[in-house]
């Protein structure tokens, strides 16, 4: 898949939050916002990017940022995931991953030494006007949203 560079227009979207609310991409402008494509909720890397993401939301929203994962979960498992870990920004499903392919988070990836195809874990960040200003593939969960912060200046 394709994936995209800063400065082009994010692709909109719109899917189902983890309680079953349709969110758009169009309804986030405004502000900046940072997406995080994850492969599946619940699992140990995705808990670790989550709780980062969670831990780091107060300094991220202060300096204006909006916080949405995304995975290919359905929306009980996503209410699940943030009931368990308390995750207090939306989730939201993409079970045929068109939203993760239209972000370049989709493809062939290797998976303990298989070539698999699959979610790519990545992060784009958005500006208020809906424009790429940085988009990060292969990113690995452990210490990604602590780089996030760095890269945007959030303290």
């Amino acid at each position: 898949m394709p994936r995209l560079e800063p400065g082009q227009p994010a692709p909109d979207f719109t899917l189902v939050d983890q309680d079953d609310r349709t969110v758009s991409l169009h309804d986030l402008r405004g502000a900046p916002a940072i997406l995080f494509f994850y492969p599946a909720a619940m699992t140990p890397g995705c808990t670790t990017e989550a709780c980062d993401f969670r831990d780091s939301l107060a300094p991220l929203q202060a300096a204006g940022y909006a916080v949405v994962g995304i995975s290919r979960d359905d929306p009980a498992k996503l209410r699940a995931f943030r009931e368990r870990d308390g995750l207090t920004y939306p989730l939201l499903s993409d079970p045929d991953h068109a939203v993760h392919e239209a972000y370049g988070a989709w493809g062939e990836k290797m998976n303990y030494g298989k070539l698999v195809e699959g979610v790519i874990r990545s992060t784009v960040i958005v500006d208020a006007d809906g424009v790429v200003t940085h988009a990060l593939y292969n990113v690995k969960a452990t210490g990604h949203v602590a780089r996030i912060r760095a890269l945007l200046g959030v303290g």
